[in-house]
């Protein structure tokens, strides 16, 4: 007897199980992903609890830490202890009926507890795509070692061509590895979903750190490789591009990102510059790149006589790409969010929106994230525990009962 068809209104994904051992930042942000687009995402934590959820202030008012709920919305929670056979054998009765599992632990960890992929869960449960978070992997000469968003971004060259010739390498001011890292494993399971389809069993997806940092160096590594220069700090300008940076108006900064020599010209007649045109230093965007500080100075002399809003809106409606630089509360007081849905809050939980959009299945970023251990009596019902049985694994620690967030402080 076939399954009924998944109502997909509620999102792509529907019907999708995803058990999530992941914590901080790379793992929760892709299964948050699933979860936006309708999976039931099932969040494990260890008795400690993500330590994200402690990364404050800010708090909420639940005492729970504003970066936890970042990449935690629509799944529901509970707290086991897999140290602990009991514990495991809890993970594998959640396992019978799941399509997915994110882990990442240090490499190694999932084979010493007898849950190593290979070795036993693809095995018992061959449909399971089972998705391996690590810094660097588990084998090679940095095989097993612990990763860190700022640490990969220094040790992958992202450091050193961030900032300027006065500030020294600069950390990125997002989490940028640990976020595409999240994309990519996001990616990685929707390509083995695609896979099962056609194969019938699921796979190991592995994502790293250390890959991902090193493909985010775009165009700097393809730059290196093609002319041997080691790339350098140009604080917000481009490396092949110019026009393509910062600069002050008469009220604020604004960022002209002018790719081609047409969007040059539109530039040059909105701000009352026809005499740039003419001038050989800045005809191609090679002459414009090769005399890059006599065009800066020739642009911050006219760009002082413009104020920011009125002047970016003139020139985007002219084609230019130009943009206020904001800061982050000016940025969500924009009217597009609130046009593109991008603001939105959820039982009193308030965070930025799907950025992923599709017209038939648009999901929805449904409940708020989990308190620590808030559904662990839902989840082991759902998995076919009797309420003794359950009252037992909370007794005894293996499951620890729900808790309020402040008590970890």
């Amino acid at each position: 007897m076939s399954m009924p068809a998944p109502d997909l209104t509620r999102g792509a994904v529907t019907g999708l199980k995803v058990v999530d051992l992941s914590r901080v930042l790379a793992g929760p942000l892709c299964t948050q992903m699933l979860a936006d687009h309708g999976a039931d995402v099932v969040k494990i934590e260890p008795p400690s609890g993500d330590e994200t959820r402690g990364l404050g202030p800010p708090f909420d008012a639940a005492g729970q830490a504003a970066y936890f709920g970042a990449v935690n919305r629509g799944k529901r929670g509970m707290a086991l202890d897999l140290s602990r056979a009991n514990g495991r054998a809890v993970l594998e009765a959640l396992l019978k009926d799941a399509d997915v599992l994110v882990e990442n632990f240090l490499p190694g960890t999932m084979e010493r507890w007898g849950l190593g992929y290979e070795a036993h869960l693809s095995e018992r449960f061959p449909r399971l795509i089972y998705c391996a978070i690590s810094g660097f992997g588990a084998d090679g000469p940095l095989g097993g070692l612990p990763g860190y968003d700022a640490v990969l971004q220094a040790m992958c060259g992202l450091m050193s061509i961030n900032g300027t010739q006065d500030s020294g390498a600069t950390r990125v001011g997002v989490p940028i590895v640990d976020y595409i890292t999240g994309y990519n494993a996001l990616t990685g399971i929707l390509l083995a979903l695609a896979a099962r389809e056609r194969s019938g069993r699921g796979q190991r997806v592995e994502v790293t750190l250390f890959d991902t940092a090193l493909g985010l160096l775009v165009p700097h590594a393809a730059n290196w490789l093609c002319s041997g220069s080691t790339p350098g700090r140009l604080g917000s300008a481009h490396p092949n591009i110019a026009p393509y940076d910062k600069f002050a108006a008469a009220d604020g900064e604004i960022f002209l990102g002018i790719l081609n020599d047409g969007q040059f010209r539109r530039f040059c007649q909105k701000v009352g510059r026809g005499d740039l045109l003419d001038d050989p230093r800045f005809r191609t965007n090679a002459d414009r790149l090769g005399h890059v500080a006599a065009l800066r100075a020739e642009l911050e002399r006219t760009l002082a006589g413009f104020k920011s809003d009125a002047l970016c809106r003139e020139l985007m409606q002219a084609g230019v790409p130009a943009g206020a630089v904001n800061t982050v509360p000016q940025a969500f007081a924009q009217a597009h969010v609130a046009h593109r849905d991008m603001l939105v809050e959820s039982e009193g939980h308030r965070a930025p929106g799907i950025p992923v959009k599709l017209k038939q299945t648009p999901g929805s970023t449904g409940r708020r994230p989990p308190r620590f251990g808030e559904h662990a009596r839902e989840i082991l019902a759902d998995a076919g525990f009797d309420e003794a049985t359950i009252d037992r694994l909370i007794d005894t620690g293996v499951v620890t009962p729900q808790r309020k967030d402040s008590a970890q402080r």
